[in-house]
């Protein structure tokens, strides 16, 4: 599959035009940022990591019935991916209180929520990607209500599986961040990632956190967090 030009390059892929228009080529970066560009850096083998990760979890979801862009690992930083047209919107599905969630609310970290929440997010760096809420995305024509049911539901999906799977591999999922497309033929799918950039994972014997926090509050041993994460998942 040959590559063309640089379709869109964000904080953490490139996405490139194929000779396909049906597909693109995603590309994984080691930049980090956190508190919307505010804290800056790089986490050596990121991109390898995430790319390897998110391809096992996507193959993993499709056998449980959840459709997603992947296709197949071109190399260890490199995806073929159908092409889509990405949502606007950030899907969080949070199990246990944490990061936003908790100062918002005044909620200990740490703290089981009674039932999953699902939250959106305008996927605007601009604005600092403010929560939205369903009436207001139906407002702005950023999805249908029929697109609106099948995110609500491919996003419960994905935490079933994903804390079932986890839990296999001693890790709880705290919470997590999707993104879906819009393929041509105007289909709902799962893109972007699952990888610790996208999730909380922490260790459930330790509570250690396997996951982007320890980058974002300077907790040390990130990339042997990343790795950790990509070693328990490619054993499985």
């Amino acid at each position: 599959m040959e590559k063309l030009e640089l379709l869109y390059e964000g904080k953490a892929k490139k996405v490139y035009a194929t000779s396909d228009p049906e597909k693109y080529i995603v590309s994984y970066k080691d930049s980090a940022t956190a508190f919307n560009g505010e804290k800056k850096g790089e986490i050596i083998g990121k991109g390898e990591v995430n790319n390897l990760m998110s391809n096992i979890i996507f193959q993993l979801l499709a056998k449980e019935g959840i459709k997603t862009h992947f296709i197949s690992e071109l190399n260890e930083r490199e995806t073929l991916v159908r092409a889509v047209s990405i949502v606007p919107l950030e899907v969080i599905v949070r199990n246990v209180a944490a990061g936003s969630f908790s100062k918002r609310f005044g909620v200990a970290e740490g703290i089981e929520l009674k039932q999953p929440t699902l939250e959106f997010c305008l996927k605007d760096d601009a604005l600092g990607d403010p929560m939205i809420n369903t009436s207001q995305i139906l407002a702005l024509s950023l999805a249908t209500p029929r697109e609106l049911e099948r995110i609500a539901y491919i996003a419960t999906r994905v935490n079933e599986v994903l804390s079932n799977y986890f839990d296999t591999i001693n890790v709880k999922l705290i919470d997590f961040k999707i993104e879906v497309g819009r393929t041509n033929n105007g289909e709902i799918i799962l893109a972007d990632e699952i990888s610790p950039d996208t999730c909380r994972l922490w260790d459930k014997e330790t509570g250690k956190k396997l996951d982007k926090d320890r980058f974002r509050q300077n907790l040390g041993e990130v990339e042997e967090a990343y790795q950790e994460m990509l070693n328990r998942v490619s054993k499985f």
